[in-house]
């Protein structure tokens, strides 16, 4: 089998990332080959010379971005983590070294990932963005940081009117970023479906709802501030204005992950969420 032809993304303005860069041919050796290597800072539309995958180094947020960036090739991303958590990216050189020949084989363990297409209108039906999401897409209040209020809709059936905050509207993957710090749900990334989590709301029954993938949702922007902002993947970001209408659903394509081998969902969230740890309890020495 020939060797898999892969793009290679970094930052190469972190030092860490030059200390993987120097060893990771030697991890690849035999199974890939790198024909294409990019600075992420640099040329916004690179040529990426026949890759059929792509390697990471970074943190989640580089997987995100690069992911977006990529979406139309449908590259499998395989994520080699220098961040601080790496729930996203899966291996360190060891690992990718280790599983080289499944990671770089013609069937690589992959998770297909939710994303979300999402659409601002003023008033006049102008379309004022477009954009994607992988992780989430954040109405949030902004300076001065008064309450907003917001109509939401799911499938042309009007909603609740939410004063607060702001929303968040999540994907599977994306359900473990802000969703869960804001007291959203963990969602599996198989499961299909989308997540609504209301920012502070001035309500005691405002609870998050997990819809379907298939559901079509507005946020009508009925009182913002002055910098309320429409925020994706937290890394785009867009002012919002009086009438505007954020529309959000999910489209066809899904960006696709390299799973580690040596992983499982369950124990990520154990071991890099430290989901259900236990009170430091002190040992009473029974």
């Amino acid at each position: 089998m020939p060797p898999a032809r892969v793009l290679l993304l970094s930052r190469r303005s972190r030092p860490e990332t030059q200390e993987v860069l120097a060893a990771l041919p030697a991890a690849i050796a035999g199974y890939a080959e790198i024909v294409a290597d990019i600075d992420v800072d640099d040329d916004p539309r690179p040529e990426i010379n026949g890759a059929d995958r792509a390697i990471v180094i970074g943190g989640d947020g580089t997987i995100l971005s690069e992911a977006r960036r990529f979406l139309d090739r449908d590259l499998p991303f395989i994520g080699v983590n220098v961040g601080r958590l790496g729930f996203l990216a899966e291996f360190d050189l060891d690992s990718l070294a280790r599983h080289a020949a499944v990671v770089f084989g013609d069937h690589p363990p992959l998770r297909r990932c939710t994303v979300l297409a999402v659409t601002v209108r003023a008033a006049d039906g102008t379309i004022r963005h477009d954009g994607v999401a992988l992780n989430d897409c954040v109405v949030t209040a902004g300076r001065p940081f008064r309450m907003i209020e917001l109509m939401l809709s799911a499938d042309g059936a009007a909603g609740p009117v939410l004063n607060g905050d702001g929303v968040i509207i999540s994907t599977p993957v994306g359900s473990t970023a802000y969703n869960v710090s804001a007291g959203g749900p963990i969602v599996h990334p198989a499961v299909d479906a989308i997540v609504v989590t209301p920012l502070a709301p001035h309500s005691l029954a405002f609870r998050p709802v997990v819809l379907p993938a298939t559901a079509v949702l507005e946020i009508a922007i009925t009182r913002p501030n002055e910098s309320t902002s429409l925020v994706l993947d937290g890394q785009a970001a867009l002012t919002l204005e009086i009438d505007d209408t954020v529309t959000i659903r999910r489209t066809p394509q899904h960006a696709r992950l390299v799973v580690n081998p040596e992983t499982s969902y369950w124990t990520i969230l154990l071991e890099k969420m430290r989901w259900a740890a236990p009170p430091n309890y002190r040992d009473r020495g029974i």
